[in-house]
């Protein structure tokens, strides 16, 4: 049987040797190593062996499968690595290489960023909010009656069960007053969705950035300050601003927000929206909670919403506002 045994190492370890293939190797372990193999079937001998010869023959057994199954690894490696070899063998290692495109940010993220950054300064927080919200949420809470027009099918996004995409981020705020108690100083950047005709100037969703401070004595000169601190760290300490008074169902008095600023081209421009929240909202949230924490003879505050695409089509001088949601790496590129 000694014989036997160095005779099947020398056999099994020279064809191992002469594999060219992963084909060939793996008849090859089958033909060794496999249920019917040459070492199993050499193992079956053992019951032919005298008792005190067992032990030696087991032990060289064990030796010429453990002899084949490293010579069948160390193949394979060989083989993987010529295969290796060969795929790059045509590569022309002195042609020159292709240059990755270093990615940047959206435009409209730069300018929220920045926005976020001005009103973080300032104690504001990032509250979020569901796009798809309810009529109360979205409209009567915000003292806006069934008459009105952003009310109609063909202005707002309705869907079968009666729900719709929100037309503004001041959904957010009254969620913020649902669920916390005031002081609350937030703001809310995100989509809105609106029927509108989708031209140069005008998309079907955009992207809104709304505020809310309410707390005891707030006053309308808090929320001059604010803005005006606002927008004069975004464009510069040049800016000029002008409230025009003006009319939203969800605050009063209301205004209309015009800006002067060199990186705008020093024209005015009509920016935001903001007031002094109706006490009717106040009225709306303390009837949802139960309680009267926000009784509006108690506490007050203020609102204020601005849309960022238009903002940033005249910040970085673009001439038409699809070009922020076509994903043209040769525009985007240049931010």
């Amino acid at each position: 049987m000694d014989q036997q045994i160095e005779v099947l190492r020398a056999e099994a370890l020279a064809e191992i040797g002469a594999v060219t293939d992963r084909a060939s190797l793996d008849a090859a372990r089958v033909r060794f190593l496999g249920k019917s193999g040459a070492v199993t079937s050499l193992s079956e001998g053992m019951r032919n062996v005298a008792k005190d010869d067992r032990p030696r023959f087991g032990k060289l057994l064990n030796d010429l499968r453990q002899a084949v199954s490293t010579a069948l690894e160390a193949r394979e490696i060989r083989l993987l690595e010529e295969s290796d070899a060969a795929a790059v063998s045509s590569l022309d290692l002195t042609l020159p290489g292709t240059f990755a495109q270093s990615g940047t940010l959206h435009p409209l993220t730069q300018l929220m960023n920045r926005a976020v950054m001005c009103f973080r300064r300032m104690g504001f927080a990032i509250a979020d909010g569901p796009d798809i919200e309810t009529e109360w949420h979205c409209f009567d809470a915000l003292n806006t009656p069934p008459d009105h027009p952003a009310r109609n099918e063909q202005d707002t996004f309705y869907l079968p069960d009666g729900r719709l995409l929100r037309s503004h981020t001041s959904t957010v705020q009254i969620r913020v007053m649902e669920n916390t108690p005031p002081p609350v100083r937030i703001i809310a950047p995100g989509a809105a969705y609106r029927r509108d005709e989708v031209d140069a100037t005008h998309l079907a969703q955009f992207t809104q950035m709304e505020g809310l401070y309410v707390a005891e004595d707030v006053s309308l000169a808090d929320l001059k300050g604010t803005l005006e601190f606002f927008f004069r760290e975004l464009f510069g300490p040049g800016t000029e601003l002008q409230f025009r008074p003006h009319f939203f169902p969800f605050t009063e008095p209301s205004y209309e927000i015009d800006i002067r600023a060199e990186a705008l081209g020093n024209q005015w421009m009509e920016l935001a929206g903001c007031g002094m929240v109706d006490p009717a909202v106040f009225e709306a949230v303390c009837e949802r909670r139960g309680d009267r924490v926000y009784d509006p003879e108690t506490v007050t505050g203020f609102a204020f919403g601005f849309g960022l695409d238009r903002l940033a089509m005249n910040l970085a001088k673009i001439p038409d506002i699809r070009m922020l949601v076509e994903n043209d790496l040769r525009f985007l590129k240049q931010f």
